[in-house]
């Protein structure tokens, strides 16, 4: 469905599609006692952006100024060229429930340290919020307790307290919170924390990350052992062999994509303020954003498929063009400093879960500026994402968004001031006046993503039809790739027939009647070898100073060495980390490839009852709901923006 909307000196047209209006009313619309939504798409907007710019007086601008500043926020987002994480959406402008998506928390080697995580952990994820451990720096299983005499009960057996905390946070509602732990590969009770997942569901609410280092990386190329050192007293309490644990981690990664990797000596190389707070040893739930303890991160994205210039005329002789012509740089250019000053605005107009997150949050002003529709751009500029083109125009378009975006902080860091830690920063060395510690992350904006219509963070096309399940509450969402239907249709190759193959799973790279041109623009994740997805995301890495989320995607029949070897090759190319996926390997997935019955429209397949959000509300230790009350879903659960009254959370 179109809608006109009007900002700034003219009128925008935009387009919100019916996926799209449905995701925006489920998810993130304000709603009344009845839980029936108060604002539309245009609506949220205007909120989110008139929060957002309301920080502006704190630096000297005048209110005219910053409802100025409020129209160019409004106009990004509603023309879909930015969106911010899903938190900023559902609460910015209600002044309850924080704006980040992105929460490391400390797991100090106490009963007080872990009680004090899992009570922030339990504030942190009420309003929506995910979070990450690390487990490196708790004494290993069996070890002594001088205070009690007693024995430790180890790691796991606390990850799995923080996971039934979890669990309790969101009870009676439909989504569990998101949750990551990492454990250094040093650490004596390694071999238990590979092994803590491998019954799918036993800590259901988390992912699992081996944070490895370079040492050991090099341990496993030349086949050497390695040392296990206990954390409380740094002695050496053992060795391992490291390739006969680096096979344990893949193996375990093929057989349920559990664990992760995270290269702890590649994430603290771009840490800038390690002299004063120490290294980082853990990272978000999605693994894209490495954070000091106490630390969040306020995320968005720039939507690149709509920076496609259509300035070439394509036929069916010519089917290439010179990319660098057909991105408007002017435009992005504008829209990263916009969503530059807009994030760095959002630490200000935040709510904070703990004080302890407030300070540290703004003392280092950390932000996460990252994309979504890059396969998509490609597509539209007939670019295989399986090439070496691909991966020059990734590298060519993330470091322009680098240099932007560093400008960009630079600026702000000599109007409004550097952030807080600065001094005793590797910046202050050569003068580079930032205001915020990092700039850049890449998130997978899945449901931000489905929002603005266009593929997911730096990821391929999934399929050409695909369907995403259990989200939502259950529900699922049909989906045919939009550049594909169009083109098939001036190209002349579109048929029923043909788009009810790729409806059912079919592959166009087994089709005659596809042009070779078509297959090689329209490579799908399952097209792509694991080597060729390393590789990209490796290139969006050599300019981004946090992370990249990217899943390694492998079909079924993929065999552990391929794992090995994706593994391998991450480290080597310099990524930041990694998540691999073999198809089929768990009992519930998110995105499978469509099955729709032949002769059938994929859109009338849709017919989703969308469930009521509530059931009558419930009196809740924190009484009833206000006489005016905003309500908005976060984790499942309805939770009025006016009062804080919550139908599930405990108060």
């Amino acid at each position: 469905m179109a809608r006109m909307c009007g900002y700034l000196s003219g009128v925008f047209v935009y387009i919100v599609t019916e996926k799209a209006e449905l995701v925006a009313k489920k998810r993130y619309y304000l709603r009344d006692g009845d839980s029936v939504p108060v604002e539309d798409a245009d609506g949220m907007f205007k909120r989110v952006a008139a929060a957002v710019s309301a920080v502006e007086t704190k630096y000297g601008k005048l209110e005219v100024e910053a409802a100025l500043l409020a129209n160019d926020f409004h106009s990004i987002m509603s023309s879909l060229d930015f969106i911010p994480n899903s938190p900023t959406l559902m609460n910015a402008g209600t002044e309850q429930g924080t704006l980040s998506a992105c929460f490391v928390l400390p797991l100090e080697d106490s009963m007080e340290g872990i009680m004090k995580a899992a009570h922030d952990a339990a504030m942190v994820q009420k309003f929506g919020g995910g979070t990450g451990f690390a487990l490196s720096k708790l004494r290993p299983r069996g070890d002594r307790i001088k205070t009690t005499h007693g024995v430790s009960c180890g790691p796991i057996e606390v990850l799995k307290t923080l996971s039934r905390v979890s669990s309790m946070i969101t009870q009676g509602g439909k989504r569990d919170g998101a949750n990551m732990a990492v454990m250094d590969v040093h650490h004596p009770d390694i071999l238990e924390f590979i092994d803590c997942k491998e019954v799918e569901g036993d800590i259901h609410n988390f992912n699992i990350s081996v944070g490895v280092t370079d040492d050991f990386m090099r341990a496993v190329k030349v086949g050497t052992s390695y040392f296990l050192i206990n954390p409380r007293s740094n002695e050496i309490e053992g060795e391992l062999d490291a390739r006969e644990v680096f096979n344990k981690m893949v193996y375990g990664a093929w057989r349920n994509g559990e664990p992760g990797i995270v290269f702890l000596d590649a994430i603290n190389k771009d840490n800038k303020v390690v002299s004063e707070y120490g290294k980082m040893i853990a990272t978000n739930p999605c693994g894209e954003q490495p954070l000091l303890g106490n630390e969040s991160c306020n995320l968005g994205s720039i939507n690149l498929a709509n920076f496609f210039k259509p300035t070439a005329m394509f036929n069916s002789s010519e089917t290439s063009i010179d990319w660098k012509v057909n991105v408007d740089w002017i435009k992005l250019d504008k829209t990263l400093r916009l969503a530059t000053r807009f994030l760095d605005n959002v630490i200000d107009a935040n709510y904070y879960a703990t004080p302890e997150i407030e300070d540290m949050t703004k003392a280092t002003r950390k932000i996460g500026l990252g994309i979504m529709g890059f396969a998509d751009l490609l597509i539209q500029l007939r670019i295989g994402y399986d090439t070496e083109l691909g991966r020059i125009v990734g590298k060519y378009i993330m470091g322009f968004i680098r240099d932007i975006a560093d400008n960009e902080s630079m600026r702000l860091g000599e109007a409004r001031g550097v952030f807080p830690a600065w001094g005793g920063s590797e910046y202050a060395k050569s003068d580079r006046r930032f205001r915020n510690a990092c700039r850049l992350t890449v998130a997978p904006t899945g449901t931000v993503s489905m929002l603005a219509d266009t593929s997911s963070g730096v990821e391929p096309t999934f399929a050409i039809a695909w369907k995403k399940m259990n989200i939502l509450e259950g529900e699922t969402l049909y989906y045919v790739n939009k550049y594909f239907e169009r083109d098939a249709k001036d190209f002349n190759f579109y048929s029923e027939d043909l788009m009810d193959y790729i409806s059912n799973g079919g592959s166009i790279q087994n089709r005659d009647d596809v042009p070779q041109w078509v297959k090689e623009v329209y490579t799908v994740a399952g097209d792509i070898t694991p080597e060729a997805h390393v590789l990209m995301q490796a290139a969006f890495q050599q300019y981004c100073d946090s992370g990249i989320s990217k899943t390694i995607n492998f079909s079924n029949d993929a065999s552990i060495e391929d794992v090995y070897t994706a593994y391998l090759l991450a480290w080597e190319e310099g990524c930041k980390g990694i998540t691999v996926y073999r198809s089929g390997s768990r009992e519930q997935e998110v995105l499978v490839k469509a099955e729709v019955s032949q002769n059938t429209d994929v859109e009338t397949q849709l017919q989703l009852d969308f469930l009521d959000l509530v059931n009558e509300p419930v009196i809740v230790a924190g009484g009833e709901c206000c006489a005016t009350p905003h309500h908005v879903e976060e984790s499942g659960c309805v939770t009025c923006k006016s009062c804080g009254w919550s139908k599930c959370h405990i108060a």
